[in-house]
């Protein structure tokens, strides 16, 4: 078992079911899945971005990511409907967990000028987004052989029915918020 579903089971779990006076131990919000996904624009014009993006998403990942297509056609960007235009990896189980682990040991920690993540990214439903400027604070990633840095997009949907039931979940996993006057 990975070490964050373990802290999950034994103490996660049990905070909230405490905070939030859950009926039923099943009401307790549950991390459903994580979903990596990068926009890679560039690739319209030459075709290694993608190739270089595709190699780094899957190494962070573990996992081949899915190519998006352009759903229609953007002259002022030189984008015609069908060209591949994104990647995205999304992430289940034990596979979730260990990118959970990476993510907040060893990655958001190496983001250069890093004050905390912002807690206004919930969308109303219990789902927070993130985005990371550059691949490069991933350790798998080898900054010598990097081309051009590109971002990625972070989702983690739960099963959460509040932001505010999603925000204490993730904080006491471990997710380094930026402190509000509420805390």
């Amino acid at each position: 078992m990975t070490r964050l579903k373990d802290l999950y089971k034994s103490k996660v779990a049990s905070e909230l079911q405490k905070k939030f006076a859950y009926g039923s131990p099943m009401a307790t919000p549950k991390l459903k899945k994580i979903v990596v996904s990068m926009g890679v624009g560039k690739a319209v014009q030459d075709k290694k971005y993608m190739d270089n993006a595709f190699k780094d998403i899957m190494v962070i990942t573990g996992q081949k990511p899915l190519v998006c297509l352009a759903k229609r056609s953007v002259s002022n960007f030189k984008v015609r409907q069908g060209d591949k235009t994104g990647l995205k990896v999304t992430l289940r189980k034990e596979r979730m967990y260990e990118f959970l682990d990476r993510l907040i040991n060893l990655a958001i920690p190496r983001v250069k000028d890093f004050r905390g993540l912002n807690p206004k990214g919930f969308d109303g439903r219990g789902n927070y987004s993130m985005g990371m400027d550059e691949q490069s604070a991933f350790p798998e990633i080898d900054s010598a052989r990097i081309e051009t840095q590109q971002g990625m997009n972070i989702t983690f949907v739960t099963t959460a029915d509040t932001d505010n039931e999603a925000y204490e979940m993730l904080k006491l996993f471990g997710m380094p918020f930026k402190t509000t006057e509420q805390d």
